[in-house]
């Protein structure tokens, strides 16, 4: 079991999408998703704005892991498609790719687009360009704006993007983590305040 951690500087729930009952991380972070297993843990945390460094955004234990195609076909997943004219809610949908039959990508009108809806060239090569791979957890807790400071001997997984951890930090953070027995979507992605706060200019 591998435990894989990053600081999420753009907290609006779109990587990862914490929403309709299942966690997913489909776009952003391509080195981890290639790399993660089932059983591995991912763990996200908070950006120095809004002064969130040092405390765990969320956490997700891989229980599935699936292709572009098969998430964008899959009835479990519509809600996830974007719907950039709705609710802040659905604007960060992450099922936003998918092949035709040439087996080329498309990007969906979303959060990874131009601000005309065209396609975001970069990102599309960053999500797609090295792996095909969607992370799926049912067993997750996501604090958002709520995120939980983690302790001082944990202080190593605070890290831009890391992976090598030995079996004695595995174990610590996972003891630690039984203490916070939260489970599912706790509160709202850290930076919607500052789409409300824009909103209300």
């Amino acid at each position: 079991m591998n435990i894989f951690t990053y600081v999420i500087e753009h907290d609006l729930g779109f990587a990862p999408n914490p929403f309709h009952g299942v966690l997913t991380l489909a776009c952003c972070k391509p080195r981890i998703r290639n790399k993660a297993e089932i059983g591995d843990y991912v763990l996200g945390t908070g950006a120095a704005l809004p002064k969130l460094r040092g405390f765990l955004t969320y956490w997700m234990k891989v229980d599935e892991i699936t292709t572009f195609d098969a998430y964008w076909d899959d009835q479990r997943f519509r809600h996830k498609k974007p719907a950039m004219f709705g609710t802040t809610l659905y604007r960060y949908g992450d099922n936003i790719y998918h092949r035709d039959g040439n087996k080329v990508y498309h990007q969906e009108y979303s959060f990874h687009s131009m601000e005309d809806g065209s396609v975001s060239q970069g990102d599309l090569k960053r999500d797609t360009g090295t792996t095909d791979k969607v992370l799926i957890s049912q067993n997750f807790a996501f604090w958002g704006k709520s995120g939980v400071p983690l302790p001082g001997h944990l202080s190593s997984f605070v890290r831009r993007e890391r992976h090598r951890y030995v079996e004695a930090e595995k174990a610590a953070f996972l003891e630690w983590l039984d203490t916070h027995p939260e489970r599912g979507y706790i509160d709202e992605p850290a930076h919607w305040q500052f789409l409300k706060r824009n909103k209300s200019n």
